[in-house]
């Protein structure tokens, strides 16, 4: 089998011009997910990779069409047309490839310039295109060109493949090439340093085949604590308890800034705690940015909250911080009494790590 992906990677091929309706990986595929573990894999058998801070993206090409599709299988490329064209000038006639779109910013990547990109209007989108370019973060391989299936391939062939594709490329535009390590010490080093532009570590078989739509890999985030002022909360949408606590922490001016949520209260303890909420209720509650701000995120549905006075702190942990908010919701760990309120600054998310010099294989040139 090998032998003949080799030969179709190799050897051109005289047939009519295909369609991307002609490929045998289609349009419905959907790419190989991941699930959450708290520590990398021991043992032998593992090749570990970036978790890049961007948009997963499938691209398929097949003579002069070529199509971006999200993780959701939504259409992605009228979003990235400078993406588009790049893979559109390579030479190769057809191929599936499963990477990571990202937008470089200095030593890192910025995720709200990715947000940006999912604009209505066209011209707005094409401006942006030229200004801020984004990457195609290559690491898989799903059609070879010239039409080898390689989704029953292991996944060090199929790695083999997408490398010397890559180095068959005269020009790599926007295309750049993911690293990765099969050494776990290596692979810990890179999870330390997650953060602005790691998302965190993903392992994989390297005897595994592709599995489209399943979660046959694995990943690990970098987690970390914040202790937050809860500066106001939501009601269920059903019931007058507490669904959800509002978070803040302090800027350099004093400004209370709404940073987050986190909603994980256990049903046992929200009508007791809903008495002692209602009990601070007092406006402003935030000072400085406040929750029904426009925002990207949309996490939380609804924009009535109820605004406290300053008093209480919680310790949350979250995974990822963009744009100066917890990106996710955020799981409660424990009330701080003993952690006056004024001490919880946007410091604390603001030391985000940088992942070093494997950053600069996907943001340089």
């Amino acid at each position: 089998m090998r032998d003949l992906v080799l030969l179709a990677m190799s050897a051109p091929v005289s047939r009519p011009s295909a369609t991307i309706a002609d490929l045998p990986v289609g349009l419905d595929t959907h790419p190989m997910e991941a699930r959450s573990v708290d520590q990398l894999p021991d043992g032998e058998g593992w090749q570990f990779e970036p978790k890049w801070d961007g948009f997963r993206c499938l691209a398929f090409k097949a003579g002069d069409a070529v199509e971006l599709r999200a993780k959701s299988g939504k259409p992605l490329g009228r979003y990235f047309p400078e993406v588009v064209q790049a893979l559109g000038d390579l030479p190769p006639a057809s191929f599936v490839l499963d990477g990571e779109l990202a937008i470089p910013k200095g030593e890192t990547l910025d995720f709200d310039a990715l947000q940006l990109r999912l604009h209505p209007a066209e011209s707005r989108i094409r401006k942006l295109a030229r200004e801020t370019p984004a990457r195609l973060i290559l690491f898989d391989m799903l059609l070879a060109p010239e039409g080898g299936d390689m989704r029953d391939l292991p996944l060090f062939e199929r790695r083999d493949a997408l490398e010397r594709f890559w180095a068959s490329l005269p020009d790599k535009g926007l295309l750049r090439l993911s690293p990765f390590t099969r050494d776990r010490k290596e692979a810990e080093g890179w999870l330390a340093r997650a953060g602005g532009a790691l998302d965190g570590v993903v392992a994989k078989r390297v005897d595994g085949r592709y599995e489209a739509g399943e979660r046959a890999m694995l990943k690990i985030k970098r987690l970390r604590t914040a202790d937050c002022v809860v500066g106001g909360f939501r009601y269920e949408a059903k019931r007058k308890v507490v669904g959800s606590l509002l978070l803040g922490l302090y800027d350099e001016e004093g400004r209370l800034d709404h940073v987050g949520f986190t909603s994980g209260i256990a049903d046992a303890e929200k009508p007791a705690l809903t008495k002692k909420l209602e009990a601070l209720i007092e406006p402003p509650g935030f000072t400085g940015d406040a929750p029904g701000w426009p925002s990207r995120w949309a996490t939380e549905r609804s924009t009535e909250w109820q605004p406290l006075r300053p008093e209480l702190v919680a310790e949350v942990r979250y995974d990822h911080v963009t744009g100066g908010r917890f990106r996710h919701g955020t799981r409660f760990l424990r009330w701080r009494p003993d952690k006056a309120p004024r001490q919880c600054t946007l410091e604390q998310m603001q030391e985000e790590a940088r992942p070093g010099a494997i950053i600069g294989a996907v943001t340089e040139g």
